[in-house]
């Protein structure tokens, strides 16, 4: 296998229709594909020689693998991701699937638990999977916060709430962010975060972001109009005030020092107020499906199992829990994704309904 992953763009248009059907039959049925096979399906003619000779190639790659000495081959785990990612084709939802879900659905008059279960139990007949049903969060009161930083594009946000429960996320911080970074951000929001969910935490550092705009605006808009000065890339996160003449950022000595150096206090009070709301976003947003193939997740990784995951969102566009289903590797991805989607999709909306 190569040192670099293998992209679709490193193969052929040859290459790529033996790796889409051998990935194909694979899920279909589950079994080693042969060369022999392939020949029949082939958009062009070629001989089983030819197709052995491009199957190596995908090995080499490390997206093919022999189970046994037999002739066929199967996908490893790294071929199964760049299939789902660049050749998966995701089917319209079939209308028996749909009219069934929309029956479970509409048919729940119960709590909110025994609804879920009848959800679960609907998605897991219809895939033949095990289902995994995330049941909605209630937002609690935050009683403290705190981010650790796990390397350069991972950290981990630890939210204690008043009831004592305690939630660890993952998350991709800002760029650039530093363990005393996030250590600054942890202490403004325990500062203020007492008595208050996340959304009104966020809602805090929004107005808190205007405040200290407006002041910059206040303070700045003299040297602007006098043409001392000119925003560059204003209303961005990389906005900055320059000084004319001389071509140097805010800092520099000017006809009037005070209230630059006051500006630029300002700001950098603005940019770690950003980066703290980006801290609180990051938290708190997810993603739409996501299918997770063997050992990309932990907690499947020993039994090869997969996971194709949907949050779901209330009324207010927040996610509240989510919807999946867990079977082998070798799933339908392209009948499965759009039942969980539209699954995610109808749940959100009954919760949003019974507010």
């Amino acid at each position: 296998m190569t040192d670099q992953s293998p992209s679709l763009d490193q193969m052929n248009e040859r290459s790529r229709e033996v790796f889409r059907l051998v990935v194909e039959g694979f899920l279909e049925n589950g079994d080693p594909v042969g060369s022999r096979t392939l020949t029949r399906t082939m958009s062009e003619k070629v001989s089983a020689a030819t197709i052995r000779n491009v199957m190596q190639d995908l090995e080499y790659m490390g997206l093919l693998d022999s189970p046994h000495i037999s002739a066929g081959r199967i996908p490893t785990q790294l071929g199964l991701r760049m299939f789902v990612d660049g050749l998966l084709e995701v089917r319209d939802m079939d209308s028996t699937d749909r009219t069934h879900l929309h029956e479970t659905v509409s048919s729940n008059s119960g709590d909110v638990g025994t609804m879920m279960d009848r959800i679960g139990g609907a998605l897991s007949g219809l895939t033949q999977g095990a289902s995994l049903v995330l049941t909605p969060k209630q937002e609690a009161p935050i009683k403290h916060i705190e981010f650790v930083s796990l390397g350069p594009d991972r950290a981990l946000v630890v939210l204690v709430t008043a009831d004592g429960h305690v939630e660890n996320r993952v998350f991709t911080p800002p760029m650039g962010q530093t363990p005393s970074s996030m250590r600054e951000a942890a202490n403004f929001l325990n500062a203020v975060a007492e008595g208050k969910t996340i959304s009104e935490l966020q809602t805090v550092v929004a107005t808190e972001i205007k405040r200290r705009r407006q002041e910059i605006d206040s303070l700045a808009s003299d040297l602007v109009q006098s043409g001392i000065a000119i925003w560059e890339n204003e209303g961005t996160a990389s906005e900055r005030l320059i000084v004319r003449g001389r071509s140097h950022l805010l800092g520099q000595e000017n006809e009037d020092p005070e209230t630059l150096e006051r500006i630029r206090t300002l700001f950098d009070d603005l940019e770690r107020k950003r980066d703290i709301a980006e801290f609180l976003d990051l938290a708190e947003t997810g993603e739409g499906v996501r299918i997770f193939i063997g050992s990309e997740n932990k907690l499947f990784s020993l039994s090869g199992s997969s996971l194709v995951v949907s949050p779901y969102m209330n009324a207010d566009r927040k996610i509240i829990g989510a919807v999946g289903v867990i079977g082998p590797t070798r799933l339908n991805y392209g009948r499965i994704v759009p039942i969980v989607d539209y699954t995610a999709q109808l749940v959100g909306k009954l919760i949003s309904d019974r507010g």
